[in-house]
Order: C-alpha cells, then structure tokens, then sequence
C-alpha cells in the first residue's frame, strides 16, 4: 500500500479496525504466487469504493489498482463465495455486540407480498397500471 502522504483517502477506505476483521477473511495471495502488485486492503477499498459510489468499473479513481484487476478480484471472490463469508462475519458480529446469540433462532416471512400461488395457477395474471386481475389480453377499443 502506497504510503498515507502518497495515498488519498476516500470516505469508503476500510479503517485500521475493520481491515482487522476483514483480512482474515479475503483470500490471501497464493504463497506460490510468483509476484503479486496490489494489496489485498487496496483491492477491497477499490471494490467498495465503486460499491458505494455508485460509478462504472471504469471510472474508479487512478490511484486505486487498475479497474480489470479489481474487478476480476470482485467477480472471482464473488464466485467463491468470499462476500458472503464476510457477510455472515458481519452479521454475527453485530450480533453479538447487540447482546444477542450469533446465529437468529427466529424467521419471519411476510405473506402479504406473495401476489400468485401454485393454487391460482399461471392463467391468472395482475395489472396493476389498470388494476385488472385475469388474463392481460388487450380488449379491443369501442
């Protein structure tokens, strides 16, 4: 990582303790890799930088890796399901913060946005511009 005078901090940049919970949980690069050029703290605060901006892949900042890098980085993590063990570190550390078991005992589901059923069958259809349940065929004008 560039040292902090080079290096320009964006409000998405992972902080000293979250990068502590992080790290142990992105892959690390392959110790029979020959030579490797960005860091693993530098991928993920380019990969949240476009997460949290909102901008294309392509527009990320030059002074983060080059934007091909970080995204392979992201889709292959993506594939191995990395972001998901993050997520549920995440979430069971919250958890546990809160004073609650880490693991929920408890699920709810809400039925009431549940629009079609098996029973109804696949005929029956909704509009909900014209607010017409039934089959969506145009009706002819009059």
């Amino acid at each position: 990582m560039p040292s902090r005078a080079v290096w320009r901090a964006y409000p998405s940049d992972v902080s000293d303790e979250q990068w502590s919970v992080l790290e142990p949980l992105i892959p690390r690069v392959h110790r029979e890799a020959v030579y490797h050029y960005h860091e693993r703290r530098m991928i993920v605060n380019a990969i949240l930088y476009v997460l949290r901006s909102g901008c294309p892949w392509r527009s990320l900042p030059h002074d983060f890796p080059p934007y091909g890098t970080v995204h392979s980085y992201f889709r292959r993590w993506q594939r191995e399901g990395v972001w998901d063990q993050v997520l549920e570190a995440l979430r069971m550390q919250m958890r546990q913060q809160e004073g609650r078991d880490p693991q929920p005992s408890v699920g709810v589901i809400d039925s009431q946005s549940i629009k079609s059923s098996a029973v109804r069958g696949p005929e029956k259809g909704y509009d909900a511009g014209k607010k017409n349940v039934g089959t969506q065929a145009t009706r002819p004008r009059r």
